[in-house]
């Protein structure tokens, strides 16, 4: 029986792999600032002390956790040439990464029912979206998804691996290893469909859902100004979403795997949580502000 497996990775590219050890851990590093300088603004700056930004940063905690899975043992893989990673190891991988990425996919739901009721019932909000109702909301995708990951997981564990060892991929996902497996994985692709079903497509039919009601109220809002106030506060989220649900659903709501899906990985693996961080703060004018004044605190401080 298979005691480690092969991380392939991007072995084909040969000497490209030095390049692209060096644009991911670029990209890894500016990644890891952005989202910390996101959860430092809130946690000090009045204006971000809201909802959305709690979620907000909470998306971004969530994402440099995300990347410190997957991302080190890629730019290992890319410079070491160390592709060995052990069954446990493997699994462990897996378990967390799936996990983290249900979890990010409730948590672009829990984003988007925030920014529904702000849109559309403004003079509720602050009454519903209190401390008391915004911390289990940002608490249970967590559970969700690491629940979810947990059956997904052990269902493809229970598997039979007794050669090939090989993945051909950078990190230890469900599909790659359901088709390693010399045993039947009729289960394990069943669990991982209806994961894929509750994870990723009916969080998308609610959040277009969401949006729909959002795109009616907007519409009716008077003044071009209020309808660009109230599309700013939904766009940022509205670009994440898309790309990172564009990528799961092409990955995961099929029954087998690609050659290609290693590529697709990358994209929201490493790229997508680059642009987050971007994206909420380039299109956020309240971000820009708090940024604009902890840089002047600290220049009147050093003067």
């Amino acid at each position: 029986m298979v005691q480690e497996f092969i991380l392939i990775a991007f072995s084909s590219l040969k000497q490209l792999q030095l390049l692209l050890f060096f644009l991911v851990l670029i990209a890894f590093i500016i990644c890891v600032t952005g989202n910390v300088t996101i959860i430092v603004l809130v946690r000090i700056e009045p204006l971000l002390q809201t909802p959305m930004y709690f979620f907000i940063s909470t998306f971004a905690g969530l994402e440099i956790i995300f990347v410190m899975v997957t991302i080190p043992k890629l730019l290992d893989n890319l410079i070491s040439g160390n592709k060995k990673i052990s069954f446990i190891e493997c699994f462990t991988q897996m378990f967390v990464f799936s996990g983290l990425g249900m979890t990010e996919c409730y948590l672009l739901l829990v984003m988007a029912f925030d920014r529904y009721l702000a849109i559309n019932s403004p003079l509720r909000y602050s009454a519903i979206m209190r401390k008391e109702m915004y911390t289990p909301l940002a608490v249970a995708p967590w559970i969700g998804g690491l629940s979810i990951s947990s059956v997904t997981t052990t269902y493809t564990a229970q598997l039979k691996f007794c050669g090939p060892n090989q993945i051909n991929h950078f990190i230890c996902d469900v599909l790659p290893l359901q088709n390693l497996s010399c045993s039947d994985p009729f289960m394990s692709k069943i669990t991982t469909i209806i994961a894929a079903i509750l994870v990723v497509l009916f969080p998308v039919l609610i959040i277009i859902a969401f949006y729909i009601h959002i795109t009616n109220t907007i519409t009716k809002i008077k003044g071009a100004e209020g309808k660009q106030k109230a599309f700013s506060t939904c766009s940022s989220h509205l670009i994440v979403t898309s790309l990172y649900f564009g990528t799961g659903l092409v990955l995961y709501i099929r029954p087998t795997g690609s050659q290609n899906d290693k590529y697709l990985a990358l994209i929201y693996t490493v790229l997508t949580p680059l642009l987050n961080p971007f994206i909420y703060t380039l299109r956020n004018s309240d971000v820009k502000t708090a940024i604009t004044n902890l840089v002047l605190k600290k220049i009147s401080c050093g003067l």
